[in-house]
């Protein structure tokens, strides 16, 4: 079938030039080996970061600080493939010339002739990268050219700065942010090593003044220290052992996934929707942990979305920078809701399609982002839910209804080959010859129920909730905030590093970013 052929021309793509290849290496079943350079890697943890904040701590001003983290974020970028660092470094100078034009330009039409080829630039260079593969793959599975797909390694974090740069352009020519008239201060901005490759989308104007202008707080960075901690607790111990329960129960792979049961998809499904909220939030954890420790104050990147009491309430607390991003940057531009319903429709059609596509140049993400936009759609137009959060019973029910959305959602995300995506959802419902249960999905439950119980809690505000009453005792004479800021972060880097130790199986999902 011809979408077989495109998941087979586009895994040829992928492999096709050499940091392709030393990707791939880090994608396969093993997942990624302690030499990547990844914020949950042993290398990263003890020698990376603390070189980097060692050599930090004796700087004397802001700019020696600054220079610092500068070429300590170029080298950690190099990791995922030294040419394509240029890029990086390309891209940022097309938006600083493109931001200081915009600045010094009063003409209407010339400014937003300006606008147009700076952000068509960077675009062009997402897309190349990023799409080209799919495009072309697409038009050859329809028409049969071209016999030859062009040979473009995806660079790692490329929608990530992409995004960012675009932001600060957009905001110079709104006059929201003045332009940054240092092109280094503007490439540290993009290439900061504490969310370049996996976020959050952090905005030019919420760490403009940090950059030149930060302070160092001990309060801050025992906060981030801790935080720090956390994260790499979430990604280290649980997403990497939820990772290795999905992989066994919903596997990758047609020879496995003929073998499963529906149960065996369903509970992968879960274990699934797990790895993906703990790795992705544990990543904006770490980002923002590191970022306290030295001064900068990223804003909130996940708020707890598996307790939405509605589908457009889960998207409000996931990913909230890419989010935000969407509808500053798009929905609102376009119309926003402040135009006829129609028009709303389409609007939020685009923003949802983006949404899909952004995620991974393959059909699974653009259904998984229409998949989306169906509910929303139900929920604004339908239903007509609003913001005003119920309580009791409807609010249990309006949850556990979200959750199944949201569920099923991840079965689509997580395969990119659409014959197996057809088979793992015909599994799901028909058993497809292996019945609806079977010993091995009693087994993982039985032998996992305490470890998916953890990860359940940590997926809700349980946890800083009970931390909050733990804080609470010190008035009673108990410091607990000390033994908070210094025996748990310690307790959890130790766990991490035993969990790390000897272990290759650690997933990086920011691949297709």
């Amino acid at each position: 079938m011809w979408y077989t052929e495109l998941y087979e021309t586009k895994k040829r793509h992928r492999r096709a030039t050499g940091l392709s290849k030393y990707r791939d290496k880090c994608r396969n079943e093993r997942g990624t080996t302690q030499k990547d350079m990844v914020f949950s890697s042993l290398l990263f943890v003890f020698f990376f970061l603390v070189v980097c904040y060692g050599v930090y701590a004796f700087a004397k001003t802001n700019r020696q600080r600054n220079v610092i983290l500068l070429i300590f974020s170029l080298i950690f970028y190099a990791f995922g493939g030294p040419p394509l660092l240029l890029l990086l470094c390309g891209v940022t100078f097309v938006c600083y010339i493109g931001a200081l034009l915009l600045a010094g330009q009063h003409d209407k039409g010339v400014k937003k002739s300006l606008l147009a080829v700076t952000v068509g630039a960077c675009l062009a260079v997402l897309v190349i990268f990023k799409y080209t593969g799919f495009f072309l793959s697409n038009f050859k599975a329809v028409f049969g050219i071209p016999e030859v797909i062009p040979q473009i390694a995806l660079p790692l974090g490329i929608s990530f700065y992409t995004f960012q740069l675009l932001s600060y352009v957009v905001d110079v020519y709104r006059g929201e942010v003045e332009p940054q008239r240092n092109y280094f201060l503007l490439l540290l901005y993009a290439a900061l090593f504490h969310q370049c490759i996996a976020g959050p989308i952090v905005r030019y104007a919420d760490i403009n003044h940090e950059i030149n202008h930060r302070t160092f707080s001990w309060q801050d960075a025992s906060v981030g220290v801790t935080r720090f901690a956390v994260g790499l607790a979430k990604k280290a111990i649980l997403a990497n052992g939820c990772a290795t329960l999905a992989d066994k129960l919903l596997p990758t792979n047609a020879e496995a996934l003929a073998g499963v049961s529906a149960g065996s998809v369903a509970l992968g499904a879960f274990c699934y929707a797990l790895q993906i909220y703990l790795d992705f939030s544990a990543y904006s954890d770490m980002a923002i942990g590191m970022g306290l420790m030295i001064g900068f104050h990223y804003k909130e990147n996940f708020n707890y979305p598996y307790v939405a009491t509605s589908v457009t309430d889960f998207w409000r607390r996931w990913h909230i920078s890419l989010s935000s991003f969407f509808r500053d940057y798009v929905y609102i531009p376009l119309g926003g809701n402040r135009c006829s319903v129609p028009r709303q429709i389409f609007n939020l059609a685009v923003v949802w399609f983006l949404t899909g596509l952004w995620h991974g140049a393959s059909w699974n993400f653009v259904f998984w982002g229409l998949y989306y936009l169906l509910f929303l759609l139900l929920e604004k137009f339908v239903f007509r839910i609003g913001r005003q959060t119920p309580t009791g019973g409807k609010a249990a029910v309006r949850r556990l209804l979200v959750g199944i959305v949201v569920w099923f959602g991840w079965i689509l995300f997580r395969y990119e080959d659409l014959s197996l995506l057809g088979t793992a959802i015909g599994t799901l419902f028909t058993g497809g010859g292996n019945g609806f249960w079977d010993l091995s999905v009693t087994t993982a439950l039985v032998n996992n129920c305490f470890f998916l119980a953890v990860c359940i809690l940590a997926c809700t505000p349980v946890v800083p909730y009970l931390a909050k009453k733990l804080r609470s005792l010190g008035e009673t004479g108990i410091n607990t905030d000390r033994i908070c800021s210094t025996v748990c972060p310690a307790l959890l880097l130790l766990l991490s590093v035993f969990s790390l130790v000897g272990n290759n199986y650690n997933p990086f999902l920011y691949f297709n970013f």
